[in-house]
């Protein structure tokens, strides 16, 4: 089962921005002018969770792998 989301809001508001530092990349242009991004950026963001790692040593895993948006 897959999880999508999106960005939406006003022109020039900072939505590349937020892209890009959500997943820590520059894919997203972030420039000062409208209709600077006209295609949809695709990324991944890895959603950290404590109780991750100690399910995992309850466990004994391998190999642990975090959730991903």
């Amino acid at each position: 089962m897959g999880f999508k989301c999106g960005i939406v809001g006003l022109p020039n508001v900072g939505k590349s921005t937020l892209f890009n530092a959500l997943t820590e990349s520059d894919k997203a242009e972030a420039a000062n002018y409208l209709f600077a991004t006209i295609e949809p950026n695709i990324g991944r963001v890895s959603v950290p969770d404590k109780r991750l790692e100690i399910l995992s040593n309850i466990e004994k895993s391998e190999k642990t792998i975090p959730t991903y948006i």
